[in-house]
């Protein structure tokens, strides 16, 4: 299982800084997916890195506004939110597995994000 923290509300322009954590075991053997879901939306992948941290990817809508990270010593991943918008509302999942895909094992409950003025 995993552990989403973070999320809340920011304003337009604002950040936020999500983390991903798996209680019990270290996450640096996995490559670490973001995923979000916004109301009446399908689920679309954010962002995701490789277990080594030496591979990432990027949703084309994110433009260079969110970084992707991992620190592979206290086993947690890491997505840092900026230049938010309001359309980047939604719940965002983080997800493991030994690669990066849409499809990956491990999922965590989701945490929101509101980006309201």
């Amino acid at each position: 299982q995993l552990v989403e923290s973070g999320g809340g509300l920011a304003q337009p322009g604002g950040s936020l800084r999500l983390s991903c954590a798996a209680p019990g075991r270290n996450l640096w053997n996995y490559a670490i997916g973001w995923f979000r879901q916004a109301p009446g939306k399908e689920r679309e992948m954010v962002s995701c890195i490789s277990s080594s941290g030496g591979y990432t990817q990027y949703g084309d809508f994110v433009q260079g506004r969110f970084t992707v990270s991992r620190d592979n010593v206290e086993g947690t991943g890491h997505l840092q939110l900026a230049n938010l918008k309001p359309e980047d509302s939604g719940i965002y999942y983080c997800a493991a597995d030994g690669l990066c895909s849409n499809w990956m094992e491990d999922w965590g409950p989701g945490i929101s994000v509101t980006v309201s003025s």
